[in-house]
């Protein structure tokens, strides 16, 4: 006979299979797996969350395969532990879909969290924040690059896309180095990139705006403005205005250069962070021009390197970028102030 009862018990099996799961897309070179893993155990079970699944990048795909079969999987919520290259490549992959991206900041940069102001190298509190935080959406670049060929290929992008000495530092920076010194290594390689005296040739159109021509040694284009060390290269820009600022580098000497440094670090990096600070801002120089948009498109006269987030991506003829507003979904921790 059977129980009336019965019909009232939880399956634990349809409640297991109803619990909200996480994934852990994670680069094994810049994690502490165990200690992670860990953590992440103890916070999902906190939480009331089902048990996390963990992918880990290769070499060949630095994250957006992983993060497509997590969500084939049912992820509610990827967990990207990586530099910003892997915050790059989840972030494509996960864009056109409902799913919250949580940072766990562990690169060199780890620029987009800096923008976010998130905390840096704190695992346990970047971990509770995932699995007890709400959601913030921010805009998206996304890029098209044309190569030499007339191949075009597609990508998103978080922070910043940059074209001439901005990709010649990252050609030149050292790996080991990186790793040993962070940030600092790319001073060596800035000094090698200044000495290449090459400028951009562009041709370049924003927005409904008529097309300009002018001569660079640096295009940056950038969802946000923060970077190392506390240098505000875009002082304007916000991760959730819906437009792109792009800062065009134009330095014709040694006082071209101090003038470009005296704004970066002294006005974008001390001034500007108060509203006192703003009133004495200088106009600009012409050797730092800044512009913001919807829609950038811009051509070369020979291939240059181009670097996103700070990747490098080859060398490009040609660029048309672009934001998607909001498209993105950021766990962020409850107090944050959005």
């Amino acid at each position: 006979m059977t129980d009336p009862t019965d019909t009232d018990r939880p399956d634990p099996d349809a409640a297991a299979e109803s619990l909200r799961v996480a994934a852990v897309v994670y680069n094994p070179i810049k994690v502490d797996l165990p200690a992670l893993r860990a953590v992440v155990a103890a916070e999902q079970a906190a939480a009331g969350w089902g048990e996390t699944i963990w992918f880990e990048t290769t070499a060949d795909d630095p994250g957006q395969g992983m993060t497509s079969e997590a969500l084939a999987r049912g992820a509610a919520m990827i967990i990207v532990a990586g530099g910003d290259g892997t915050v790059r490549a989840v972030a494509e992959a996960v864009a056109a879909n409902p799913v919250s991206l949580a940072l766990l900041p562990s690169g060199t940069g780890n620029l987009l969290a800096r923008n976010l102001k998130l905390t840096l190298d704190d695992l346990e509190h970047s971990i509770h924040s995932a699995f007890t935080g709400e959601d913030r959406r921010i805009d998206l670049g996304m890029i098209e690059i044309r190569r030499e060929d007339d191949r075009i290929d597609r990508h998103a992008y978080v922070v910043m896309a940059g074209l001439g000495l901005d990709a010649k530092m990252l050609a030149h920076t050292d790996d080991e180095l990186k790793a040993k010194v962070g940030w600092l290594a790319y001073v060596k390689a800035i000094a090698t990139a200044l000495r290449d005296k090459n400028q951009l040739r562009v041709r370049y159109k924003l927005d409904a705006h008529r097309v300009r021509s002018l001569r660079a040694h640096t295009v940056i284009i950038g969802n946000c403005g923060s970077l190392q060390a506390n240098v505000l290269l875009l002082p304007d820009a916000a991760v959730d205005d819906g437009l792109l600022d792009i800062v065009l580098l134009r330095p014709e000497g040694f006082i071209s250069w101090a003038q470009i440094v005296t704004k970066i670090v002294w006005e974008n990096g001390v001034l500007s962070r108060t509203r006192f600070g703003r009133k004495f801002r200088t106009k600009e120089v012409d050797a730092l021009n800044y512009i913001k948009g919807e829609r950038f498109t811009l051509t070369v006269s020979r291939p240059e390197l181009i670097e996103l987030d700070g990747d490098e991506f080859g060398s490009a003829v040609g660029i048309r970028t672009w934001v998607e507003p909001r498209k993105l979904i950021v766990r962020v921790p409850t107090d944050s102030s959005n």
